[in-house]
């Protein structure tokens, strides 16, 4: 899979966000009142942290071709996502901020937010994005952890799921019990990846208090007690964990184990490249929850009022409905589209190849019957990451 979620270094980098003032920032010119569009074509820098560009870099560049008025070129970057904070703090000290717009999921945004990075885009500027009136139900509640400061972009429900081959798992876990009980009898043949470097890990991690009827699923350190019993005795019956998704779906290919956790792109992106077995199945375990997942598009401090205005110009733009349908891209955050009426049917060619091959009709029927949760807030989040990596795998997850 071209996106592998990495979050490791940036737990480490929230947990010191949380415990320490930000610094000073340098001296910043003021952006002032932000215009309808820039005095003049900008250069827009965009950063992007989270694989978004996967999905989006078409909706930016026709925006750049429709709009030469407003953005006359257009620069990409990426970088992991642990380095973004060091990345925008650095410019705004030394009183050069040169990125006008950062594509972000939610550990970056929130550690920005934590850090006082980003720019408020809301309430002051909703006229500005009608499109945001049509996100569907789970986005506007993704769009809630932006606390103003991010715009949603893209959306997809996540897992967390299971993914097997029928040749070699005929009778497929429906219970967390009947996954554990696989586990005691197939040792070493059920895997999922460090929560902190794995969507499909940390989906797993947040998706088992809901299967379990934790008391508090929001509450990793009072409220989850089924959920690290269950994990500890799981861990009984695993030799390792992959330090990243990519591993298991290796694993999963090559016999090496029967079981992975998953999500709904995990599923259908290595299956279209190749890197899974096209025949593998998911499965969902009795009381299943989704945990939803989004990008974000936040502003930096220190961006002029020009670049702000073609940044809010083209993320209106991006919220179309003719441009969220390029987010089904080749099904790596399926569905993709943060917006309501964006049907397969409007997505490219392309996309809609992919989609008739390897994804699965279920996928609508299980978005549609089962509650969506929002993932735990940044602090939370460190705090089940680092509970697990002390008390469960730590000491198993590959160097």
């Amino acid at each position: 899979m071209r996106r592998n979620v990495v979050v490791g270094a940036l737990a480490a980098a929230l947990l010191a966000a949380s415990c320490s003032p930000p610094e000073s920032p340098g001296p910043q010119r003021a952006a002032g009142p932000i215009p309808d569009k820039p005095a003049k074509p900008v250069t827009l820098n965009i950063l992007d942290v989270a694989g978004n560009l996967q999905l989006t870099q078409g909706m930016i560049d026709q925006f750049v071709a429709e709009h030469p008025d407003i953005i006359s070129e257009v620069t990409y970057s990426s970088a992991p996502a642990p380095d973004l904070i060091g990345k925008v703090k650095s410019q705004q000290n030394a009183g050069r901020v040169d990125i006008g717009l950062v594509l972000t999921g939610v550990d970056g945004m929130s550690a920005g937010i934590e850090q006082g990075l980003w720019e408020e885009v809301l309430p002051k500027h909703a006229d500005r994005l009608p499109g945001m009136k049509d996100y569907l139900e789970p986005a506007a509640e993704m769009q809630k952890l932006a606390q103003g400061y991010g715009v949603t972009v893209t959306y997809y429900p996540s897992g967390p799921l299971i993914e097997y081959l029928p040749s070699r798992v005929p009778n497929p876990p429906r219970t967390a019990q009947e996954l554990l009980d696989y586990a005691k009898a197939h040792p070493g043949k059920v895997e999922y990846a460090r929560p902190s470097n794995s969507g499909p890990g940390r989906t797993f991690l947040m998706g088992l208090p809901y299967i379990l009827g934790d008391s508090d699923p929001r509450d990793p350190v009072h409220g989850w007690e089924k959920t690290w019993d269950y994990l500890a005795e799981l861990n009984s019956y695993i030799d390792r964990y992959p330090s990243g998704t990519t591993q298991t779906m290796t694993d999963l290919a090559n016999g090496t184990v029967d079981i992975v956790v998953t999500t709904t792109g995990w599923d259908i992106n290595p299956r279209a490249l190749g890197t899974v077995p096209a025949e593998a199945e998911i499965g969902t375990l009795e009381g299943f929850h989704w945990v939803t997942d989004a990008h974000y598009a936040v502003i930096p401090k220190g961006a002029t009022a020009d670049q702000q205005a073609a940044a809010l110009q083209l993320i209106q733009f991006m919220l179309t409905k003719e441009q969220q349908a390029k987010a089904y891209d080749e099904g790596y955050f399926y569905p993709g589209p943060a917006v309501k009426g964006v049907d397969i049917s409007m997505a490219p060619e392309s996309s809609q190849e992919v989609i008739r091959r390897y994804g699965r009709p279920e996928y609508d029927q299980l978005i549609a019957d089962h509650p969506k949760e929002t993932p735990l807030d940044a602090k939370t989040m460190v705090a089940a990451f680092d509970r697990w990596d002390r008390e469960i795998g730590g000491a198993k997850v590959d160097q």
